[in-house]
């Protein structure tokens, strides 16, 4: 008889049945479906109105994220609400969530360093995603980064490439991706990023105009 297997697969993502915002923020908690739950100090779920018409997907919680428990609260999150509220969108009004709920990092000295999750880790946290917006079902879908466009749209997106147009999806009537705004901070001087701010507002500003 083959000698059982030392390790199991990772439980999956219990997502609750006939899902609400409310009941899928207390469920995440407990998601055990990928390794990164163990060095995080919380789950991040999404934040915004269950009738927001837009959900912007970034990739994960960052530190202060992770720290205070809510979505886009650190430097990026600052300038996320800044190129907001210059596209003439108000942050109360849309979802904001990533499509990895917990925090991946890597230890140096006191500081917690940022590390992009892996496939196996986006995947596992796929089904959030999708409750999320089975429960949303907003008009327009914004992914900011490789790492949300990918997780929803597949491996041929291509940020820079496809960046501020409508792209072919059921997910909502609108789909588009663009940066992600922590890209914008790692500009190399202050011409590049005001450049690369320039060019975040106005993919959010296409967005502001649908009817």
């Amino acid at each position: 008889m083959a000698a059982a297997s030392r390790t199991s697969a990772a439980p999956s993502a219990p997502v609750p049945d006939r899902p609400t915002l409310p009941k899928l923020r207390d469920a995440v908690q407990e998601c055990r479906a990928c390794d990164l739950w163990a060095g995080a100090t919380q789950a991040v779920f999404g934040e915004g109105p269950a009738s927001a018409r837009v959900v912007f997907v970034g990739e994960q919680p960052g530190d202060r994220e992770d720290l205070q428990g809510a979505v886009f609260v650190g430097p990026a999150g600052h300038l996320l609400d800044r190129a907001l509220a210059d596209a003439g969108i108000a942050r109360e009004q849309v979802y904001l969530t990533n499509a990895v709920k917990h925090f991946r990092y890597r230890q140096r000295g006191k500081r917690r360093i940022h590390q992009r999750p892996d496939a196996v880790q986006v995947s596992a946290c796929r089904p959030w995603l999708a409750a999320e917006l089975e429960v949303v079902r907003p008009r327009a879908l914004v992914c900011m980064g490789a790492v949300a466009a990918q997780a929803l749209l597949g491996s041929k997106v291509r940020v820079t490439r496809d960046r501020g147009q409508p792209l072919d999806s059921d997910l909502a009537d609108d789909v588009s991706v663009t940066v992600h705004p922590s890209s914008i901070l790692r500009a190399p001087d202050d011409a590049a990023r005001r450049k690369a701010y320039d060019d975040f507002v106005a993919d959010l500003a296409r967005v502001a105009r649908l009817k």
